[in-house]
C-alpha cells in the first residue's frame, strides 16, 4: 500500500475498529514510533531544527503531509503553552494515526532526550560533571543551520501568499530581531493579518461564529537535594513542574524565568548554578529543551524524579494538543479564521528565521564550520539523504577536530 493510500486511510479515526482498519492503524502507529524515535535520538540545535528536520522528514522525504498542512499545524501550536516542536510532533502523530499516533509520536520524541539527560543528571550527581560535548555540536550545530535554511526556503513558498504576508513576514523577522517579545510578534502578526482580511472583506452580520482562540500571551560537585525524598516532596515536584508546563509560554529563557523561580527562590530546591547547568545539558542534546525538568527532578530526587518531572512537564502538552486537534481543521473553514491563520504562520516562520540566524551567528566561526553548513545546503538540494547522515557527518568532523587540536 503506498503511502499517499494510507494517509488518505487516516483521514477519518484510524482507531476505530469497526472501521476494519485496525492492522492499517497499527502499522502507521509503527512507523510513527520509529520516525519520532529517530528524530528524538539526531534532533539538535532547538525547536527551529526540529521543526526543519520533521517538515523534511515527513513532508519531503514521505509526503505524510502537504507544506500547507505542516505551517497550519506550526502555527496552531503557538496557540498554547508548552514545547512548540514537542507539540508538533503530537499534531503529526494524530494526522497519520489518530489518538494512538498522537501518545506514541510525542512519547518516542521526548524518551530519547530524557534517557540521555537522566544518564548525564547521573554522571553530574556521581561526578560533579558531565561528559564533553563541545567537540561534537562544534561540527553538528552548523549542519543543523543548513537543515534549517533548507527548510525555511521551502516553506516560503508555502507560506508568504501575497505581498501583504511578505511585508508582514519582513516586519515580524525585524520586530524580533530588535528584541521585541516572540510571543507579541506573535499575537501582533495573527492579528494584522486578520483585520486586514476583515477590512477588505466586510460583510454585514458579522464574522462567522467559531470560539475565539486565545493568545497566550558546569559546575562543582552536585548532590540530591532530598537523598530519601518523601512522598509529600515528590507529589510538590509533580505539582509544581506541571504548573510550569500548563502556563509557559515562549523560550527556553522563559522556561528559565519560571524553573528560577520555584526551585531556586521560593523552594530553595537547587541553586542558582545548578540550575544553569540544568538548562545547559537540555540545550546540549538533542529533542525538547523542556528535558531541563528532568535533570531538576534527578537532581532533587533521583532517577523516580527524573521521571515525574519529565511527566509532569509534558502532560498539558499531550491534553492541549488533544483538544486543539478538534479546532485546527476549522481554522480553515472560515475567512477570517484563515486570514489569522495565515499572519500566525507569516510571524512563526518570521521567528524560526530569526532565531536561525542567531544561532548561526555562534556556529558558523570559521572557515571549516561554514564549509560543514555550505556542503550540507547543497546536498540537501541535490539529494534526498537522511538527516542523520548529516548530523553524524558533522559531529565526526567535530569530533575529530576536537582531538587533532
Amino acid at each position: 500500500m503506498s503511502d499517499e493510500h494510507l494517509a488518505g486511510d487516516q483521514a477519518g479515526d484510524p482507531d476505530n475498529d469497526r472501521s476494519g482498519r485496525t492492522g492499517t492503524s497499527w502499522r502507521a502507529s509503527r512507523e510513527v514510533a520509529l520516525l519520532f524515535l529517530k528524530l528524538g535520538t539526531i534532533a539538535f540545535g532547538g525547536p527551529a531544527a526540529h521543526t526543519a528536520m520533521m517538515r523534511d522528514e515527513l513532508v519531503r522525504r514521505r509526503g505524510w503531509v502537504s507544506d500547507e498542512r505542516f505551517v497550519d499545524l506550526m502555527g496552531a501550536t503557538n496557540l498554547i503553552p508548552g514545547p512548540n516542536s514537542t507539540e508538533l510532533a503530537i499534531h503529526l502523530g494524530h494526522d497519520r494515526a489518530g489518538r494512538r499516533g498522537l501518545m506514541v509520536a510525542g512519547v518516542c520524541f521526548i524518551l530519547p532526550a530524557a534517557l540521555i539527560v537522566t544518564a548525564l543528571a547521573w554522571a553530574y550527581v556521581s561526578y560533579g560533571t558531565t561528559p564533553a560535548v563541545a567537540g561534537i555540536l562544534y561540527g553538528i550545530v552548523p549542519a543543523v543551520i543548513a537543515i534549517i535554511a533548507h527548510a525555511l526556503v521551502s516553506l516560503l513558498r508555502t507560506v508568504i501568499k501575497n505581498v501583504w504576508l511578505a511585508v508582514l513576514a519582513v516586519a515580524a523577522l525585524a520586530a524580533y530581531l530588535l528584541g521585541i517579545n516572540e510571543l507579541l510578534v506573535l499575537a501582533v502578526g495573527a492579528l494584522l493579518a486578520m483585520g486586514a482580511h476583515l477590512v477588505r472583506q466586510r460583510r454585514p452580520g458579522g464574522a462567522p461564529g467559531l470560539v475565539a482562540l486565545p493568545l497566550f500571551g558546569l559546575g562543582g560537585p552536585a548532590l540530591p537535594v532530598f537523598p530519601d525524598p518523601t512522598g509529600g516532596q515528590l507529589a510538590q515536584l509533580f505539582l509544581t513542574m506541571l504548573k510550569i508546563g500548563s502556563v509557559l509560554y515562549g523560550s527556553g529563557y522563559v522556561l528559565l524565568a519560571f524553573l528560577r523561580g520555584d526551585f531556586v527562590d521560593r523552594l530553595g530546591w537547587i541553586t542558582n548554578q545548578q540550575l544553569i547547568d540544568a538548562v545547559s545539558i537540555g540545550q546540549v542534546t538533542p529533542g525538547p529543551v523542556f528535558t531541563t525538568a528532568t535533570f531538576i527532578g534527578y537532581l532533587v530526587a533521583g532517577p523516580l524524579g527524573a521521571f515525574l518531572a519529565t511527566v509532569a512537564i509534558f502532560l498539558p502538552s499531550f491534553v492541549f494538543v488533544g483538544l486543539l486537534t478538534k479546532l485546527t481543521d476549522r481554522l480553515r473553514s472560515s475567512a477570517w479564521t484563515s486570514a489569522l491563520l495565515d499572519g500566525l504562520n507569516v510571524a512563526a516562520l518570521a521567528l524560526m528565521a530569526g532565531v536561525s540566524f542567531q544561532l548561526g551567528q555562534s556556529a558558523v566561526i570559521d572557515p571549516l564550520t561554514a564549509a560543514i553548513a555550505l556542503v550540507t545546503l547543497s546536498l540537501l538540494w541535490k539529494t534526498k539523504l537522511n538527516n542523520a547522515w548529516y548530523i553524524a557527518g558533522g559531529a565526526a568532523i567535530g569530533l575529530a577536530h576536537t582531538l587533532l587540536t
